[in-house]
């Protein structure tokens, strides 16, 4: 697993100093900036996991520095402060931090926060890059990394072949695609026999993914120009 690098803002040193030892006891590696410039500066040159921010700093607090920081990324962020009203809270929150801890702390508590906000934010990644790898069309999941197909959760063997034709019907689902089209995407070749090519692996592609291929859920049929995959899409992109 990766090393994560944490950004502690904060214009109190000793803070700074005893976080580090928790930080090295958890292989975190630490950067250190004493107000909301600074941080930023940071930011510009280095790649940060994570943020710990004070309220209270000078130069630029961490309300403001906070602001900037949500103006170009979504770097998770703790925030701290010496005020325990709600109201200091919610401006906190209010301004794109993730969570908020109060002055003064228990440092094991900060480190279990952290631990909380960086396998929350993996977790939100990783199910973020398996859905950027699949194409959901009405029960209908094709699978882009590891080329599985599935249609109501069970899966459908499909030869090389038949899963780029597939797959590029469903990138341009709805849309009609002529025979030529598909042949000279999936062959690579010159266009020599494609209507009888094409029509013999989309025979071979219903056979398999309908459960009456004369009547296709899927991939229909639009005489005289060629095919389309319908379907209520459900791809999903950038969140």
């Amino acid at each position: 697993m990766a090393v994560a690098t944490i950004l502690m803002v904060d214009d109190e040193t000793e803070i700074i100093k005893l976080m580090e030892i928790y930080f090295t006891n958890e292989n975190y590696r630490l950067l250190k900036a004493s107000n909301g410039l600074e941080a930023l500066e940071l930011l510009e040159k280095n790649a940060v996991d994570l943020i710990v921010l004070d309220v209270m700093m000078p130069t630029m607090d961490g309300i403001e520095a906070c602001m900037r920081i949500r103006e170009k990324n979504h770097i998770p962020i703790i925030m701290l402060s010496a005020k325990s009203q709600d109201i200091d809270k919610i401006s906190g929150l209010s301004v794109g931090a993730d969570d908020y801890v109060t002055k003064p702390f228990s440092p094991l508590e900060l480190v279990a926060r952290i631990k909380a906000l960086l396998r929350r934010v993996n977790h939100f990644q990783t199910t973020r890059k398996k859905n950027e790898d699949e194409i959901r069309i009405d029960g209908l999941v094709i699978n882009q990394a590891s080329h599985v197909v599935t249609i109501d959760e069970k899966i459908v063997k499909l030869t090389p072949r038949e899963f780029a034709i597939l797959l590029l019907l469903a990138q341009h689902a709805g849309k009609v695609l002529s025979m030529d089209q598909i042949y000279e995407q999936i062959w690579q070749d010159p266009i020599m026999e494609s209507k009888n090519t094409v029509m013999v692996h989309i025979r071979k592609l219903r056979e398999k993914l309908e459960t009456n291929p004369q009547n296709p859920r899927y991939i229909k049929t639009v005489w005289g120009i060629g095919y389309k995959l319908e379907g209520e899409s459900e791809v999903d992109h950038d969140v």
